[in-house]
């Protein structure tokens, strides 16, 4: 049995829309693609925050190797890889991801999720939707 502490979402782009889409910056540096934030109450331990994000990505050259991120109060905790292909193949990808943090201290923290490309010479897009959730609940162990 567990206790739910807090949630949060949001979606900042609701659905694909190559009107609306912009580039991944070249690594090192990072686009920033969602922000929530979550309140952990005192004597809240042990405690889980799960996370999950979806990001829908647009391959325009080459092959892209996207990194995303997931930050709690700037420190990253978790990160994946994707890579993004272009034309004469897939072009657009809903690319889920699912993280957890546990143990997290009593306070506001607030999370954000980053993309960034780590391939020269490649191009790709955000073009939506773009979504990010975080429940925290109070564990046993």
């Amino acid at each position: 049995m567990v206790r739910i502490l807090d949630k949060a979402a949001v979606q900042p782009r609701r659905r694909f829309n190559l009107a609306n889409s912009f580039t991944i910056r070249r690594s090192p540096a990072r686009s920033l693609l969602a922000t929530i934030t979550l309140r952990i109450p005192v004597n809240s331990q042990p405690n889980r925050v799960d996370l999950v994000a979806t990001v829908g990505v647009r391959g325009v050259t080459g092959i892209a190797q996207i990194l995303f991120r997931i930050f709690r109060d700037g420190r990253e905790i978790f990160n994946t890889r994707q890579g993004i292909e272009s034309a004469g193949s897939e072009q657009n990808y809903a690319v889920t991801f699912q993280a957890e943090d546990r143990n997290v201290k009593a306070g506001a923290h607030v999370y954000t999720v980053t993309a960034e490309n780590l391939t020269a010479k490649t191009r790709a897009d955000v073009v939506g939707p773009v979504s990010f959730s975080g429940l925290a609940v109070k564990t046993r162990t």
